[in-house]
């Protein structure tokens, strides 16, 4: 791969070097710049430096300094998915794994390998998977899904709700995801503290990540063949079922996918909305006016960090042209949608409002576009609404620029969110969430008198009203022992007369 650039846009020339300000100290063969490393701590940065130097599709290199194209602008990006003829998501055609440059352990194998999965098929073998999957989809009771994100919601505010403070990244935003998916697929008995560690270790690659992958896949193994032998009203039941005959494997390998990418976006998305509701004040101000709803908001999230950053990988089927660039069959391409989404061809200010444009890159496009958007749209939007109703006093606990992210090429995830309010008591997970608690029930209903005053008033002489006389009087229970009223004395005013309250009092009760 070159960076053969003949760019219409008027572009620094490649071979000139990086432009003022870029990290030098980042580069590889060719000078050119490593995504990761000594130089690539601030992926934003850098890629506006590659914009600068080569335009919307510039030259870079992954771990092991394997080459690989960035795509940088959003029409671009969206030229990539949408052209099929053009880009396949199989890898087996990427020139640096045909030439052994990419080794079987290389750090982002987990991304690049193929699979037979629908995400990297092609064609008729494609249509088949992808039509098993969405058919699935497509049989989600979206209103009972809300009602499920709903209770989850509710219990996991109530878990911390009484204590005043929370960190919501791993109290809520790591949890809420993984709760709702797992009812989803038809396994919520699943749902507990180990299959969301689990899911994240895996995520991470750390040292135990395969563990972590074997223990997740083992529950995934267990719901697929539950639902061969007794299908029931689940996405599990409908993916198995499904006319396109999948196999045990392939129901599996589906169900991973669904899972694992499903919960990581929808976990970054919950937690980058909630972060820029606590830390923007424009952005609470607008909300809480009116000027923006809950669903707004998290388009304006999935524009300012979508929650992947980018997704590998593309691979060019032929001799092409992208973004005044010359790519070579076999050279791989990176579908980029956070710098794309700031591309200032399609918004010039990148702290520019998007209501109402959902033509963001967060969910990626053409016959790769993500099948289970709505489902993370619908976990960020009541999560968030119910969150902030339950806890309208929220606020961050510590100065913003102590937050802290683990950044990776893939995506950018929030370590820590933590907050504080004032002190709330549990809500019935059933309810919908209230800002004030919910009344209990009355174990027997009394007559009350009025609100205590905070200092007596005399009551103004008046002359007595009696009340007309009732046919028969009705009669309260006798534990019932009636209010003193307030500002009365017990034998009435100045004159001696029982006050006008005290006298009806009495023919109340039938003294």
């Amino acid at each position: 791969m070159t960076p053969e650039s003949h760019p219409p846009t008027g572009t620094h020339d490649p071979t000139a070097g990086p432009p003022p300000g870029c990290p030098a100290h980042g580069l590889g063969p060719g000078a050119l710049h490593r995504l990761h490393g000594p130089g690539a701590e601030d992926l934003d940065d850098l890629y506006e430096c590659l914009r600068e130097q080569y335009g919307p599709v510039a030259p870079a290199l992954l771990h092991e300094d394997v080459p690989m194209w960035v795509v940088l602008g959003h029409a671009e990006n969206l030229q990539l998915v949408r052209s099929p003829s053009q880009y396949t998501r199989d890898s087996r055609i990427w020139t640096p794994l045909l030439d052994g440059q990419v080794k079987p352990d290389h750090p982002l194998m987990p991304h690049i390998a193929w699979q037979p999965i629908c995400s990297h098929a092609e064609g008729d073998e494609h249509q088949r998977l992808r039509d098993a999957v969405t058919s699935a989809m497509a049989t989600i009771d979206h209103r009972e899904m809300r009602r499920t994100i709903g209770r989850y919601t509710q219990g996991l505010v109530n878990a911390f709700c009484e204590r005043g403070h929370a960190d919501l990244v791993p109290q809520f935003a790591e949890h809420l995801p993984m709760a709702t998916l797992c009812a989803i697929l038809g396994m919520p008995e699943e749902y507990n503290d180990r299959m969301v560690q689990a899911a994240r270790d895996a995520l991470k690659g750390t040292e135990t990540a395969i563990q972590s992958h074997a223990y997740v896949m083992e529950a995934l193994g267990r719901l697929a063949l539950r639902r061969r032998a007794r299908p029931e009203n689940d996405f599990t039941s409908h993916l198995v079922t499904h006319e396109a005959g999948l196999s045990d494997d392939e129901v599996r390998e589906h169900l991973r996918l669904v899972l694992f990418a499903a919960y990581e976006a929808t976990a970054n998305l919950l937690a980058n909305a909630l972060r820029m509701v606590l830390t923007e004040p424009g952005f609470r101000a607008r909300l809480n006016g009116g000027q923006m709803t809950v669903p707004e908001a998290i388009e304006q999230s999935l524009w300012d960090e979508p929650p992947f950053s980018t997704v590998l990988g593309y691979y060019a089927k032929q001799d092409t042209e992208l973004g005044g660039q010359r790519i070579r069959r076999g050279d791989g391409l990176l579908f980029a949608p956070a710098p794309g989404n700031v591309d200032p061809r399609v918004r010039s200010d990148p702290r520019a409002q998007m209501k109402g444009n959902r033509s963001h890159l967060a969910f990626g496009g053409g016959p790769h576009e993500c099948p289970g958007q709505d489902i993370g749209r619908a976990i960020a939007d009541v999560g968030v609404d119910a969150l902030l109703t339950r806890l309208p006093d929220i606020r961050l606990d510590c100065p913003e620029e102590e937050l802290r992210w683990r950044s990776s090429i893939a995506s950018r995830h929030l370590v820590s969110l933590p907050v504080r309010f004032e002190p709330k008591i549990q809500q019935d997970v059933t309810l919908p969430p209230s800002q004030s608690p919910i009344p209990r029930p009355r174990e027997q209903w009394q007559i009350a008198g009025p609100a205590r005053a905070a200092a007596p008033v005399p009551e103004p002489r008046q002359e007595t009203v009696r009340p007309e006389p009732m046919a028969e009087p009705v009669r309260v229970r006798e534990s019932v022992r009636m209010p003193e009223p307030v500002g009365a004395a017990a034998s009435g005013g100045e004159s001696g007369r029982e006050s006008v309250w005290r006298r009806l009092m009495r023919w109340w009760v039938g003294e």
